[in-house]
């Protein structure tokens, strides 16, 4: 199962966590796709947070030992692994977009997967490891058509160490996840390198000097004291990075310690979401009959007025209708536009109505207001590809259908637009926007002391469940936390929630079923530090993963001139040479030159050929 084999060249030894030779190709595989499945339990609708730390300590044992072809190869089988699953509710839309869709991002993953392999060279690798998970996440949250699913710190909405995104945002969280399992990863690699009985690594050169020399082997014969000396030094190389990886842990954990909650003395205001239902059916058309959708959602909010009426709830200063609610622009139907005023006035209180306006065609959150009925509204900026744009449309059409689902592009719109109502400064993020971090930010930078997103999940319905909405929730209640806001979380078939500032759920309704929300919730104004300082640590972490990468591609060059200076082979003199120094003059050859049959040493040889590389 462990490759244990020995450099072929006499007295060259390969040292470091990956001095065990890796596994065989055939285990790494099998490893790759443990990592991948992993990791997608740890994203709702299994929720095993912890787990979300498995996935990148697999995969560097997967990658440890390969050549740059075979990790590629173990890149694909985890990033297969993890997004089919991952993006299963994409199959009600249609099977071969959840193919293309898990395929293409898992072909990304697993290209990018190479420098994760050339990363592990150096002597830091664990936090450049860490690293590349961040500049992973942030090549697919916006290249080649932005899909941010499948981040590691959205797996973490109910985990103790979710609070960091407070103070870093979540690129800082999935730096954190990554972290520990790159260090969990090490500890594992030391202490099969010591299991197999290979010398412990070697305390690195402090400055260009000496490298402390490694436990000698204990030759046959020797008193038994040797032996167990070897087997205490080994197993103190072993403990060492135990020790790191649990203080590591500790230190993530330790997150749900921080006070990033100031909401203390803050306003509270009644505000209400209404989740109407959708005609269920497997058929699309039929699912999203605009009309049928748009008076289950007056209805739900006419009984929510009697209840008021009543006194069983409470009177909210906002109403908050999902995504699509009405999927016909009421400008040109009058029916519709009857409906939501209706509405309006039987509730008397402003309502944020999910709607399709057209000329041009937009997505867009509008506020109607007793006595004035249409006002400001908010228009998607992130648009889904291939659900509310086409690309290549003239391209795809010539052998796909898929173009007809979406007959004409939806046009984006360019800015944050905050709602004022009362006390309330509402800023609205439509479905898909909550993935991305800019977006949510700009609107409490702009503003918002409360937060709404908008959804429509009913295309994703599989067999009864709805896993998108499900990862949906998670990513609001991780937006809650990192701004520090109360969010409205409306879904036309559930789950809807209102979610407190530091994540938790004051309610929510299940799926498939009309459901009325009423909670108070606190009008917070601070902003926080991930607030404040926006993108700056995601571009931080990206550019020193870049800078760690280029430094990891030239290492060998460094190490074949003598130059290196990382994990390598150096001599126990700690005097670097290139060629090494001959043990004998050999005999003359036939032109009369004397041969080398002495086996070279140092830093400055390239490791001889067969043998693993150190990392």
């Amino acid at each position: 199962m462990i490759s244990a084999q020995a450099a072929p060249a006499a007295g060259a030894k390969t040292r470091g966590p990956a001095a065990f030779g890796g596994f065989a190709t055939r285990w790494a595989l099998l490893l790759s796709v443990a990592g991948g499945l992993a990791l997608f339990a740890a994203f709702p609708p299994l929720d095993v947070w912890p787990l979300a730390v498995a996935g990148p300590a697999v995969l560097v044992l997967a990658l440890t030992g390969r050549s740059l072809r075979a990790s590629f190869g173990c890149g694909l089988v985890f990033g297969l692994a993890f997004f089919i699953p991952l993006l299963s509710w994409l199959v009600n839309e249609a099977w071969y977009a959840w193919a293309a869709l898990a395929g293409a991002l898992a072909l990304i993953f697993a290209v990018l997967c190479i420098g994760q392999r050339l990363l592990l060279r150096l002597r830091f690798w664990p936090a450049a490891v860490a690293g590349w998970w961040v500049a992973a996440e942030g090549v697919r949250d916006r290249w080649p058509y932005a899909f941010p699913w499948g981040r590691l710190a959205m797996s973490q909405s109910v985990a103790p160490d979710v609070r960091w995104v407070a103070i870093g945002g979540v690129p800082f969280l999935s730096f954190l996840v990554a972290l520990t399992g790159a260090m969990i990863a090490r500890a594992v690699l030391i202490y099969l390198c010591c299991l197999g009985g290979s010398d412990p690594p070697q305390t690195p050169p402090d400055h260009g000097g000496a490298a402390r020399p490694p436990v000698p082997p204990v030759p046959p014969g020797a008193p038994r004291w040797g032996a167990a000396r070897q087997g205490f030094a080994r197993g103190s190389v072993a403990l060492g990075p135990v020790v790191a990886a649990a203080v590591t842990i500790g230190l993530v954990l330790a997150g749900g310690l921080l006070p990033v909650d100031p909401t203390g003395g803050a306003p509270t205001v009644p505000v209400a979401a209404i989740q109407g239902n959708v005609p269920r059916a497997r058929n699309l058309p039929q699912q999203l009959n605009d009309s049928e959708v748009t008076q289950n959602h007056a209805a739900a909010t006419s009984e929510l007025a009697a209840q008021v009426n009543a006194g069983r709830e409470p009177a909210p200063d906002l109403v908050i209708w999902p995504e699509n609610a009405t999927g016909l622009d009421p400008y040109d139907y009058p029916f519709i536009y009857g409906l939501l005023a209706g509405s309006v006035a039987a509730i008397d209180r402003p309502i944020l109505v999910g709607e399709v306006l057209q000329n041009p065609q937009r997505n867009v959150g509008q506020l109607w207001v007793p006595g004035r009925g249409p006002t400001t509204f908010y228009v998607k900026r992130q648009l889904v590809p291939f659900g509310e744009y086409i690309p290549f449309r003239g391209l795809i059409s010539k052998f796909s259908s898929l173009p007809s689902l979406q007959p004409v592009n939806f046009t984006p719109g360019q800015k944050a637009v905050v709602f004022d109502v009362g006390k309330i400064k509402l800023g609205d993020v439509i479905c898909y926007e909550v993935g991305f971090d800019d977006l949510v930010r700009s609107e409490v930078n702009a503003g918002a002391n409360l937060l709404a997103v908008q959804s429509n999940d009913a295309d994703f319905e599989i067999d009864g469940q709805l896993g998108e909405t499900e990862q949906q929730t998670a990513m609001a209640r991780i937006r809650a936390i990192e701004s520090d806001r109360a969010v409205v979380y409306a879904s036309t078939t559930g789950e809807s929630s209102i979610i407190a500032p530091d994540g938790a759920l004051i309610e929510h309704s299940g799926i498939w079923q009309r459901a009325i929300l009423d909670a108070p919730v606190p009008l917070v104004s601070y902003r926080t530090l991930a607030d404040r300082v926006g993108a700056w640590p995601e571009y931080v972490i990206i550019a020193l993963t870049v800078l760690a990468l280029g430094w990891a591609v030239l290492l060998p060059r460094r190490k074949r001139t003598g130059t290196g200076t990382g994990i390598g082979t150096p001599t126990e003199t700690g005097t670097p040479t290139e060629t090494g120094t001959p043990t004998e003059t050999g005999t003359p050859t036939e032109s009369g030159s004397p041969t080398v049959t002495g086996s070279p040493t140092g830093t400055g040889t390239e490791p001889p050929r067969g043998a693993p590389e150190p990392i």
